[in-house]
């Protein structure tokens, strides 16, 4: 692996980041707490994937810490419109 390689990579992490959310698959959800427990912001991570519901709170910091720790592969990033559903 190159030095500048290093670099691409980091960049298109902080782009998901910024322009998305974590986004959960329930079906292979099985409520451990894993998740809610290593949030940094205590978010409830496990209720929003009980609810099918992408995690759209305004603390959430995308770090990332939920996704990476789901021993399942529950979580993901997903790109979203952050203006989705505003009407102007």
């Amino acid at each position: 692996m190159s030095f500048l390689n290093l670099f691409k990579r980091d960049a298109t992490r902080r782009t998901a980041l910024y322009s998305g959310h974590v986004v959960p698959d329930p079906a292979r959800c099985v409520q451990c707490g894993i998740c809610s427990f290593n949030c940094p912001i205590e978010i409830d991570v496990r209720a929003y994937v009980w609810r099918d519901e992408a995690i759209k709170n305004s603390e959430c910091l995308t770090c990332g810490e939920c996704v990476m720790r789901c021993p399942r592969g529950v979580l993901r990033f997903a790109q979203t419109d952050l203006f989705e559903g505003r009407g102007e």
